[in-house]
């Protein structure tokens, strides 16, 4: 696996970004066209509907579930690692970052974290700044 950096940290599902989306997305570009094509318009407005739909509830559901259930377990990652390397609760300073500054930290090797976690405090860094900060990523090959 290649080593993960800001440039290259976005993750693709290949069935559903490759695969599914594709397919869903060219039966409603071609349902649209035959509801505005052919005589049956009410047929094939219902049936791009359905489409739509189907399209939507797959983003929808897949993103949540996993997306839940990731950002749990970095703010447990990083409770976790900020006690370890400070002997101090993290959930204080946590309720005063956003959750994009949360989730741009698990990236930071313990090396870097507690400067940056000051960091970000005193400076209000965004994620993205945040993620540009780091001089050693910690890649996250396990991420949904």
């Amino acid at each position: 696996m290649e080593i993960q950096t800001f440039k290259n940290h976005i993750r693709y599902y290949t069935p559903h970004h490759f695969v599914y989306y594709p397919i869903i997305l060219t039966f409603i570009v071609f349902s649209i066209y035959f509801a505005f094509a052919t005589e049956d318009k009410l047929i094939w407005a219902f049936i791009s509907a359905l489409f739509i739909a189907m399209f939507c509830l797959a983003y929808m559901l897949r993103q949540h579930y996993a997306l839940t259930l990731q950002n749990r377990i970095v703010r447990l990652e990083l409770r976790y690692r900020y006690f370890a390397l400070t002997w101090k609760r993290f959930e204080v300073i946590e309720k005063q970052l956003k959750d994009d500054q949360l989730f741009a930290l698990r990236f930071a090797p313990d090396e870097e974290l507690k400067e940056l976690i000051e960091k970000t405090m005193q400076e209000n860094l965004s994620g993205t700044e945040i993620k540009k900060a780091i001089v050693h990523w910690k890649g996250d090959y396990e991420r949904v």
